[in-house]
């Protein structure tokens, strides 16, 4: 019964996706004669504008409106873009996305699930699987790199599990701690010696794997944070209602295009709300208690 619910709202959504562009001219809510969608640089620019193009041709062919995907050197960046309204919709990870609900009006429609069909990742912490660091107490006085400071898996979720189990601030803890400014950067700064230790997450990992610059057999990981809830596709949320819900069929009806889904490396997307990362703006509250005590 689940199953046959679930496919229903599917349904409505496509059919909501396909008919909406013919009559969102005569709707009070005026559609733009294009959008731009942001995404955050888990990779290079390029590279995640190349890995995430036939997601964006889709969109553009269903909503029937230009659609132009934008990146930006840091995560920052993406929060600041829709702050100024220079773009409509971005791929967030969890804590960005809640620095730009806060900042940008950003509103949370789907989120990104894991190969396995969980609505989430695991935040690790990685080493070179040649070095002599065995257990997690081994990386102190090594050089750490975390991703960017808007990062959930490359940042807040490992500074909570310093404060809170180790007890420790990384400044202080390591010999050098660094922002490599992407998760693919991270990667392979561990991989190419440039830090001992680095913070990321399965998804990337595994996505770097598939690309074929990383193989398992280069990495230990270490650690393994519980399930983060998944990087949501966000709206800004003054963009009319009508195109935020042809948006949101969409991107469901994007989980048929098996090719699709799979140059994405990921599992698909479902349905998501503002509330489903509280849970985030949580652990920056007690990374925040953490840090003054």
């Amino acid at each position: 019964m689940y199953r046959r619910l679930v496919m229903s709202i599917v349904a409505v959504c496509m059919l909501v996706s396909m008919t909406m562009p013919a009559f969102a001219a005569a709707s009070s809510e005026a559609w733009p004669s294009k959008i731009r969608v942001g995404f955050i640089p888990t990779e290079g620019n390029a590279d995640i504008k190349k890995r995430f193009a036939p997601l964006t041709d889709h969109l553009q062919e269903i909503l029937g409106i230009e659609v132009e995907a934008f990146s930006a050197s840091d995560y920052a960046g993406i929060i600041t873009a829709m702050t100024h309204k220079h773009i409509d919709f971005a791929y967030f990870g969890p804590k960005s996305y809640t620095e730009a609900a806060e900042k940008a009006g950003a509103q949370a429609l789907i989120m990104e699930l894991n190969k396995q069909g969980q609505p989430g990742y695991t935040g690790i912490i990685i080493v070179r699987k040649d070095s002599n660091m065995q257990k997690l107490s081994d990386i102190k006085g090594k050089v750490f790199a975390f991703t960017d400071p808007n990062s959930t898996s490359g940042y807040l979720v490992p500074n909570v599990l310093f404060a809170r189990d180790l007890n420790v601030k990384p400044e202080a803890y390591f010999k050098q701690v660094k922002f490599s400014g992407s998760h693919g950067a991270s990667i392979l700064a561990v991989k190419n010696k440039g830090v001992e230790v680095a913070a990321t997450n399965n998804i990337d990992l595994d996505r770097m794997i598939e690309k074929g610059q990383v193989s398992m057999d280069d990495f230990r990981i270490l650690w393994r944070s519980e399930l983060i809830p998944g990087a949501p596709m966000a709206a800004r949320r003054d963009m009319p209602e009508s195109l935020k819900a042809a948006f949101t069929g969409a991107m469901l009806m994007f989980n048929a295009n098996k090719a699709g889904v799979e140059k994405l490396q990921n599992g698909g997307y479902q349905f998501t709300s503002d509330s489903t990362y509280d849970i985030i703006r949580y652990l920056k509250r007690l990374k925040k208690e953490l840090a003054a005590k």
